[in-house]
């Protein structure tokens, strides 16, 4: 058994990237959903730093993900495989919703900056579908990851997959008597 990881550094450093990710969106999926709601209006700290910090180190880990796949021996992607839909013949619908996912949370979470451009209105009816987004990208983790059926994967990502899904269904569900 060698425990040299250089013939698996990109795919390691990818791994590691993407759990990144996941854990990130995630937390920053649910102060979005805090922030949204009138559960923290008046109350609490303003998360709204948080929210882009968290936001932007998403994309971040999203790029590196892709991207150090390119120096993969093993796969050997190029950069279609990595960046269009469809395109990759590793586990192809499972990468197509990573992919869907990595350039929709770009999208939706770079478009903030262009809130003034498309008015706040507008942009908070787009945002919304961040949390769609959100979801494919785990899904993604499940179907196309290495380690989906690890037991430590499987824990970090229920600890902040259900509290955010949890979240989710509580912002989405109608509130009784109203």
């Amino acid at each position: 058994m060698t425990t040299d990881p250089g013939p698996h550094l990109f795919w390691i450093t990818s791994r590691a990237a993407g759990t990144v990710a996941l854990v990130t969106a995630s937390v920053a999926v649910a102060l979005g959903l805090l922030m949204s709601t009138r559960w923290l209006k008046g109350r609490g700290p303003d998360l709204r730093v948080a929210h882009e910090v968290l936001s932007l180190t998403t994309l971040v880990a999203i790029a590196v993900h892709g991207v150090v796949l390119l120096g993969d021996a093993f796969l050997h992607p190029s950069l279609a495989d990595v960046t269009i839909p469809f395109v990759s013949g590793y586990k192809t619908v499972w990468t197509t919703l990573g992919i869907v996912s990595g350039w929709a949370l770009a999208f939706l979470g770079l478009s903030y900056y262009a809130r003034k451009y498309i008015g706040a209105r507008r942009w908070r009816a787009l945002h919304r579908f961040t949390a769609l987004a959100w979801v494919l990208g785990i899904v993604h983790a499940l179907g196309a990851g290495t380690d989906a059926g690890a037991p430590w994967f499987l824990l970090a990502a229920a600890m902040v997959v259900l509290p955010t899904g949890a979240l989710l269904v509580k912002r989405l569900t109608p509130a009784v008597g109203t």
